[in-house]
């Protein structure tokens, strides 16, 4: 399976083959999450922005975690990425779509939804090529030009949304 390069640092990946899985077997080492998981398209991008994020952006690690369930009008649901303040409250959601996969409002839609639940004042969504921050103003969100860093992400959130 061949990966596509990334609008993102390159990743230096800790790859597997799994012989017994049901998938082609290649399988990827999430930091975040400790394990070895299936190495989808999606995967590939997930790995990448997160590490682009703890080395770029200078988001700790520790307040970092990939595949968070929360439940939205009684359906279990799990956000791709979510960061936490040094207080563990939500400071950002991060959703990864594959590189062939076009960021539409409706991916924007999605993750704004799971803020109903989680209430944090920044949404990213990536595909590895083009990357989308938005903050909420309180009444709605804006866009940024850029994906801040931590430090400017806490100076920045507004409390209470």
């Amino acid at each position: 399976m061949a990966f596509p390069v990334l609008n993102l640092p390159p990743l230096d990946a800790k790859l597997r083959r799994d012989e017994d899985s049901l998938r082609d077997g290649l399988e990827i080492y999430d930091r975040l999450r400790h394990k070895w998981v299936a190495l989808t398209p999606e995967e590939w991008v997930r790995q990448h922005f997160v590490q682009f994020l703890i080395s770029e952006r200078e988001f700790p690690e520790a307040l970092m975690a990939n595949e968070v369930a929360l439940t939205l009008n009684g359906t279990a649901r799990r956000c791709d990425t979510l960061i936490y303040t040094r207080t563990l409250s939500p400071l950002c959601i991060v959703e990864y779509k594959r590189p062939d996969v076009a960021i539409t409002p409706k991916v924007f839609d999605q993750i704004a939804r799971y803020n109903i639940v989680l209430t944090a004042p920044f949404l990213i969504v990536s595909n590895g090529l083009r990357h989308y921050c938005a903050q909420y103003t309180g009444s709605g969100y804006t866009f940024l030009h850029d994906i801040p860093s931590f430090g400017a992400m806490l100076g920045r959130r507004i409390q209470n949304i």
